[in-house]
């Protein structure tokens, strides 16, 4: 199979059963990733490091569609099992093309993964896995609002009679401010 096919899947694995999903990924060929997290830990009195995964019901599959599919519908996943062991994760900012009401798999660029792959195999204590309910914009940040009636509007993060706005300027001087926009309903951009 050309590598072009190929593209990086996000696959749910069930509870507890990420070890079961690699194996079983790599048994068929097929080339998979799941990132570790390199932990510290102190136990009677020594340190050490131990690994854990950093997402534990995430593995990350690199496959054609057509491969995936196959992988997800074999018997094997699922005889003498009440679960199955992997499906989809699904995509819900976008709509399928031939389906609006169905979300597409998740898949993550080639770029994006191999920077992935390359930061989490890193054996660093220090790296952790985040989510956007983390992160703070900064006062001056170039954003653009995701969601809501401000869809679409590029500004600056400001802070406003207490609140977080997002600022669009005409010209020098003449500044347009938003209502109150969530963090979640932005997301940066470039100039």
């Amino acid at each position: 199979m050309p590598v072009g096919n190929k593209q990086w899947f996000v696959l749910r694995v069930s509870y507890g059963r990420i070890d079961k999903a690699k194996t079983f990924v790599e048994a068929k060929g097929i080339e998979c990733y799941v990132p570790l997290r390199h932990k510290e830990v102190r136990k009677q009195g020594k340190k050490r490091i131990i690994t854990k995964p950093l997402l534990p019901s995430l593995i990350f599959v690199h496959a054609s569609a057509e491969q995936l599919e196959a992988l997800l519908h074999d018997n094997k996943v699922m005889a003498n099992e009440s679960r199955a062991l992997l499906s989809y994760y699904f995509n819900h900012t976008i709509h399928r093309q031939d389906n609006p009401d169905r979300n597409p798999p998740l898949t993550i660029q080639d770029e994006a993964m191999n920077n992935f792959i390359r930061l989490t195999s890193i054996k660093n204590p220090h790296i952790i896995p985040i989510t956007s309910n983390n992160i703070q914009f900064k006062l001056g940040d170039m954003v653009i609002v995701t969601e809501g009636e401000f869809k679409g509007i590029r500004g600056r993060v400001a802070r406003i009679a207490g609140q977080q706005r997002v600022v669009v300027e005409l010209f020098d001087g003449c500044l347009v401010a938003t209502a109150y926009v969530p963090k979640e309903a932005m997301t940066y951009c470039l100039l």
